[in-house]
C-alpha cells in the first residue's frame, strides 16, 4: 500500500470511495488513488465480503488512508453523506467521489482537484468515454437520464448525470442531502448534480475514462436493471414536479445569464 513518492496532504479536498461488497478490485482502486492523492477516504457500507478489514489493516500502515465502517447497509449516497459529515467536521471543503470497482481513472484526480481548486463554487463532473466494454445497454440507457435532467435544470449544461466521477463542494451538497429523505441509494448521483444546480452550483465536465470490467476480471456489479430504473423512474417523476415549481426561478436565473 505504501509508495515510495506520497502526495503532500490537501488540507480541503479529499478522495471520498464508498464501498459495498466490492471484491479485490477495490485495493487496486485504493492503491492508485493514494498514489495520486492524500488523503483518500473509504467508506465501507455495510461489507459482507471481508473487504472492511483488510483495508482497515491498510489504513493502520498507511496515514493518509482512512476507513469508516457502517455496520449494515444503508446505499452509496447515504455512504457519501457519512463521509461527507465527517470531513466537513475536520473542515475539508471539497470531496471527490470515485467507484470502488476500479471503473473511475485514479490518473485524473489531480487534474479534477485542480480544477475544483480553480473553481471552487462549482461542481466538476466527468463526462464518461466509453471504450468497447461498456454495455451497450448501459450506455443508451442512461441517454434518458442525462435527457431529463438536462430538462430539469433548464439545459444548465450536465454533461453526465450518472458518471459519478467528480468533485462536489461539501457544504451545499450536505444541505441538499440534509433537506429531504432521497438521494440515500442508486439515485444519489443524478439527484445530486440536478439539486445542486437548483441552488446555482454550476457544472464543470471533464472528459474521463470508463471502463466496465467482466467477471473473469474481478469486476462485480450490484446494478439491478428492473429495480435502478424503477427507483430512476421515481427519482425524475419527483424531480420533474420540483422543476415546474422552482420553473420561474430558473427562467429569471437563465434570463440574468447566471
Amino acid at each position: 500500500m505504501r509508495s515510495t513518492v506520497t502526495p503532500p496532504p490537501s488540507a480541503t479536498h479529499l478522495v471520498l470511495i464508498p464501498s459495498y461488497n466490492p471484491g479485490p478490485k477495490v485495493f487496486d482502486t485504493v492503491t492508485a488513488a493514494r498514489a495520486r492523492w492524500n488523503p483518500v477516504w473509504v467508506v465501507v457500507d455495510g461489507s459482507t465480503d471481508g473487504t472492511a478489514e483488510e483495508l482497515q489493516r491498510l489504513a493502520g500502515e498507511d496515514a493518509g488512508l482512512r476507513v469508516l465502517v457502517l455496520p449494515h447497509n444503508c446505499g452509496k449516497g447515504a455512504a457519501v453523506l457519512h463521509g461527507l459529515d465527517e470531513a466537513a467536521r475536520l473542515g475539508f471543503t471539497h470531496a471527490l467521489t470515485m467507484d470502488s470497482d476500479g471503473q473511475h481513472p485514479a490518473g485524473l484526480i489531480p487534474q479534477f482537484m485542480a480544477e475544483s481548486a480553480a473553481a471552487p463554487a462549482r461542481m466538476i463532473l466527468g463526462r464518461p468515454v466509453f471504450d468497447a466494454s461498456a454495455p451497450l445497454l448501459r450506455v443508451r440507457g442512461r441517454k434518458v437520464s442525462n435527457a431529463w435532467a438536462n430538462l430539469e435544470t433548464l439545459w444548465v449544461g450536465i454533461g453526465d448525470s450518472l458518471y459519478g466521477f467528480r468533485v462536489y463542494p461539501i457544504a451545499p451538497l450536505q444541505k441538499v442531502m440534509r433537506g429531504q429523505r432521497w438521494m440515500r441509494r442508486f439515485d444519489f448521483d443524478p439527484e445530486a448534480v440536478v439539486r445542486l444546480a437548483w441552488r446555482g452550483v454550476r457544472p464543470v465536465n471533464v472528459d474521463a475514462p470508463v471502463k466496465y470490467f467482466s467477471a473473469e476480471e474481478g469486476g462485480v456489479s450490484h446494478f439491478n436493471y428492473l429495480r435502478d430504473n424503477a427507483l430512476l423512474t421515481w427519482m425524475h417523476t419527483r424531480l420533474f414536479l420540483g422543476f415546474l415549481l422552482r420553473l420561474p426561478l430558473l427562467l429569471l436565473r437563465r434570463l440574468g445569464g447566471s
